[in-house]
């Protein structure tokens, strides 16, 4: 099945619930929600900001000073429900003042300023309206977001009610002349949009944990280190990432670099018995007996939990250099 497929299921029943008003509403910020309520001093910095940019823009623009702000308005609503959604996943709303545009891509991901986000708005029956999107802003952008502003944008509205229409794949999108024209029923549901653009830095993610192995292979590990560094920041708990970058920073001499890491791994994955392994290994070459023979122990419990007594007496027979005292409790 495509993964297309259960997220246009979930559009079309989002699109019944829109017509009876029925719809997920969640105050948290970088949780799912389609209903977004923008009011209060939340709202007056917003129209503060734009009322500014639209004198800015008087001296360069033949627009009317109050249309140049309600396009204003209609562009920073749409960025702050994306925000509130995304929360930090994605780079902070643009408020710079300055003339020239955001350069047509409104968010970045944090970890990867190579995947922009293009945020569009529109007001007016959801079953007749259409977003607009350039084809430069295809070219530059990884998706699409949708927002439908049900009020109508002015000075005086006192609350907004922002719905997270959907989103869309810019390499979906086809663009015969020199924008493309989506409407609702042609947009993914919105609860899909974090998943599908953690699906990008997964597969890129990956490809550095490739290319980081095959540097481990041939030794070269201050590379090795590098890739594994961009791994964790596009996947901060990659508990492999940490571990793999621990044994780089060990065979160059950094020991407090390697045990730095396999803290972060066993962090992440507290059954990581290899970290604990490999931990300890570094604290005996520090001469760290009682951590070394702790980390040896950790480990060794953990095998016995799991049932590999294999790794059990190995990390006895590491533990029994220190000690002649220690009790094979395999049995017991």
């Amino acid at each position: 099945m495509d993964w297309t497929t259960p997220l246009k299921a979930q559009q079309t029943d989002f699109i019944q619930r829109l017509k009876s008003a029925k719809l997920l509403h969640c105050d948290e910020k970088g949780q799912h929600s389609e209903l977004t309520v923008i009011s209060g001093k939340r709202l007056d910095q917003l129209r503060d900001f734009c009322w500014e940019m639209a004198e800015k823009y008087r001296r360069t623009s033949r627009v009317a000073i109050r249309d140049v702000f309600i396009n204003n308005m209609k562009g920073k609503l749409a960025e702050e429900v994306v925000k509130s959604r995304l929360a930090d996943f994605v780079t902070e709303v643009d408020y710079e003042k300055r003339v020239g545009g955001d350069g047509k891509v409104d968010f970045t991901l944090t970890s990867d300023s190579s995947i922009g986000i293009q945020v569009k708005s529109r007001n007016g029956n959801f079953d007749k309206i259409q977003w607009s999107i350039s084809r430069e802003e295809i070219e530059k952008n990884a998706v699409l977001v949708c927002i439908l502003i049900q009020e109508e944008v002015s000075e005086a509205q006192a609350e907004y009610n922002l719905i997270l229409a959907g989103f869309l794949p810019t390499n979906m999108i086809t663009s015969n002349t020199g924008k493309a024209l989506v409407g609702i029923d042609k947009l993914l549901y919105s609860g899909g949009l974090r998943s599908y653009l953690e699906s990008l830095t997964s597969s890129e993610a990956d490809e550095y944990m490739c290319l980081g192995y095959e540097c481990l292979q041939k030794e070269d590990y201050q590379n090795a280190i590098a890739y594994y560094t961009q791994v964790l920041q596009l996947k901060p708990n990659n508990e492999d990432a940490y571990f793999n970058r621990g044994y780089a920073h060990y065979k160059l001499g950094d020991n407090q670099g390697a045990i730095d890491d396999y803290t972060q791994a066993i962090n992440i994955d507290p059954n990581y018995v290899n970290a604990y392994h490999n931990r300890g290994v570094v604290r005996d070459d520090l001469g760290d007996n009682q951590g070394a023979i702790d980390d040896f122990q950790t480990a060794a419990d953990i095998y016995k939990q799991i049932g590999d007594e294999a790794g059990y007496k190995e990390e006895l027979s590491y533990i029994s250099h220190y000690s002649t005292e220690w009790i094979d409790t395999w049995e017991h």
